[in-house]
């Protein structure tokens, strides 16, 4: 199990869907891939893989996890290891360009 933590752009991302009562779909799909990721980061519904597009806060590599797929705008969630042992930062939530 990891210890969880997120940047303010994440907070700001969950928020987001948490205040808007049209994504509830999305919101609820997010938060339960935020569980898995929390529990095993390489749950094969994820299909957690490197992003080779960003760099974390300190250099980390950044994972990209998928909370949807095959769905138009599906969202995705960006993630670190650390800054501690056993924990993840999540980066962003964003809805796949």
């Amino acid at each position: 199990m990891f210890a969880l933590s997120f940047t303010s752009r994440s907070q700001d991302d969950l928020e987001f869907l948490r205040a808007n009562p049209a994504l509830s779909k999305r919101r609820k799909a997010v938060e339960s891939a935020i569980g898995k990721l929390q529990t095993n980061p390489r749950y094969p519904g994820l299909n957690t893989h490197k992003f080779g597009g960003m760099i974390g806060p300190n250099g980390e590599e950044v994972f990209e996890a998928y909370a949807e797929n095959n769905t138009p705008g599906a969202y995705r969630i960006f993630w670190v290891y650390g800054p501690g042992k056993n924990t993840i930062t999540i980066i962003a939530i964003t809805p796949h360009p």
